[in-house]
């Protein structure tokens, strides 16, 4: 068997791995790269792999980072399986096709300004309707089901506890005789998270793939984040401004707006307008509701008072068109905007930071992690001019980062899964991590008696 780590090798985003077993290839995720804009076209267009060749594809979840690509792979050719769990079916095809046509949208925008200078013009990475056919090649398979991508090879999804469906990956293979386990993390939630149950630990594997995005920390309480969210957000009234939220759409938006629907209610806030701008948002919270059965005790206890999912309160607005967003840039605050995408990099959020943040009195809330050169990393840096579809802006608005709400696991929930299964290691392979993150996290392992912990570079690939 090979690994071939092609993608969120010592970087967090563009999340692809592949693996040859007994003469077959399955790819392991298909995510969008997010980065440098040199980078991020060749990146994502180009494989390091020919897509006709794979034989099954295996996707953990439907963020973006690990699905986005996958048009693309099937506008090269591939047209074989790709397993994932019925929520990420449901929430990668929805996320895919908001993708593309952001994709779309943001090209045409561009386009038009390049026009009037006389320069050549972009192509979007791809459509709406290149996204569209990926939905026929899911393969839904449920938690603990066993199935086989490929001969000699059994895999089962389970639990990662990240985001609605999320999966751990569970390979037990057979080659030339030899019986191994072979684990993918994908992305490790965080216990006692509202909304979804736990992550579960792998056990008794032999190579363990994993994602250490948080190695460098651990997270505050998330209730500590609550009261940090509550803090900005009164400034921010007192002072008659606009908060503005770049946020997933899938996840991170439904926990942003039940903590707002918590504060508001007990009288912590006054009862301001919060308008989520994002189609894809409101979409997602429909699939929430379509599968309670992948969803905490909590939670369920929550839907039989009927709040959950829609999450909905007095002030709370959901604006589909593109006039209903327009609009929102008219109105005078305080009042709330959660827009997407998570990193700034596209899509409605851009216009409403466009208009805002040159207005000291606003806040841009942070409340994700911000992948290098992205428009959030650098808002999110304070730098004090920042480029938003090409012309600068002066970043006066407060910025406050609130890094408790993060799904991911931190460095103690990190290292806790690692252990889980340190009996039988016999290789570690860190992926989905900065080389800050990456080394504080294998110092710790190293601590913690860890041995043959490899932090694979882009494009290396080792036989096990």
């Amino acid at each position: 068997m090979r690994i071939h780590f092609d993608g969120a090798a010592q970087t967090v985003t563009g999340s692809q791995h592949l693996l040859e077993i007994n003469g077959k290839k399955v790819l392991l995720e298909c995510g969008i790269y997010q980065g440098k804009r040199s980078e991020f076209y060749s990146r994502n267009c180009c494989f390091p792999f020919e897509p006709t060749g794979l034989d099954a594809v295996i996707l953990s979840h439907a963020h973006i980072d690990h699905s986005g690509n996958l048009p693309n792979l099937v506008k090269q050719g591939y047209s074989g399986p790709i397993f994932v769990t019925p929520p990420t079916a449901d929430l990668a095809d929805i996320m895919l096709q908001d993708s593309g046509h952001i994709y779309e949208e943001d090209a045409q925008y561009l386009n038009q300004k390049k026009n009037r200078r006389g320069l050549p013009p972009v192509e979007a990475l791809y459509t709406k309707e290149d996204a569209m056919l990926v939905k026929p090649l899911f393969q839904e398979v449920g938690y603990d089901q066993p199935f086989e991508p490929i001969p000699g090879v059994q895999v089962r999804l389970l639990d990662a506890g990240h985001i609605l469906g999320s999966a751990g990956v569970c390979l037990d293979i057979e080659e030339h005789g030899k019986k191994s386990r072979l684990w993918f993390s994908g992305d490790i939630g965080r216990p006692g998270l509202s909304l979804i149950r736990d992550p579960q630990l792998p056990e008794k594997v032999d190579h363990l793939i994993m994602e250490c995005t948080y190695g460098d920390k651990p997270h505050s309480d998330p209730e500590e984040a609550f009261v940090e969210l509550r803090d900005v957000i009164r400034r921010t009234v007192d002072r008659r401004g606009k908060i503005i939220i770049p946020a997933f759409s899938v996840g991170r938006t439904q926990e942003i707006v039940y903590n707002l629907n918590r504060m508001i209610s007990a009288g912590d806030l006054p009862r301001i307008p919060v308008y989520v701008d994002s189609p894809l948002a409101t979409n997602a919270t429909e699939i929430f509701r379509k599968y309670p059965d992948y969803l905490d005790d909590e939670t369920h206890t929550f839907m039989e008072t009927g709040r959950h999912p829609a999450l909905t309160f007095d002030g709370l607005e959901y604006t589909r068109s593109v006039e209903e967003s327009k609009a929102i840039n008219e109105k005078s605050g305080p009042l709330v905007i959660i827009a997407a995408s998570g990193m700034a990099e596209a899509g409605r959020i851009l216009h409403h930071l466009k208009n805002n943040i040159e207005d000291e009195r606003n806040t841009i809330v942070i409340v994700s992690w911000q992948a290098p050169n992205t428009l959030g990393r650098r808002i999110a840096d304070r730098e004090p001019v920042v480029r938003i579809f090409g012309e600068e802006y002066r970043l006066l608005a407060e910025v406050a980062t609130i890094g408790g709400f993060s799904s991911h696991a931190g460095q103690n929930f990190l290292l806790q899964y690692a252990q889980a299964t340190q009996s039988s290691l016999k290789g570690l392979y860190l992926v989905h991590g900065d080389p800050d993150a990456a080394g504080v996290f294998q110092q710790v392992l190293a601590d913690n008696h860890f041995e043959q912990v490899l932090y694979p570079r882009l494009g290396e690939s080792v036989a096990i």
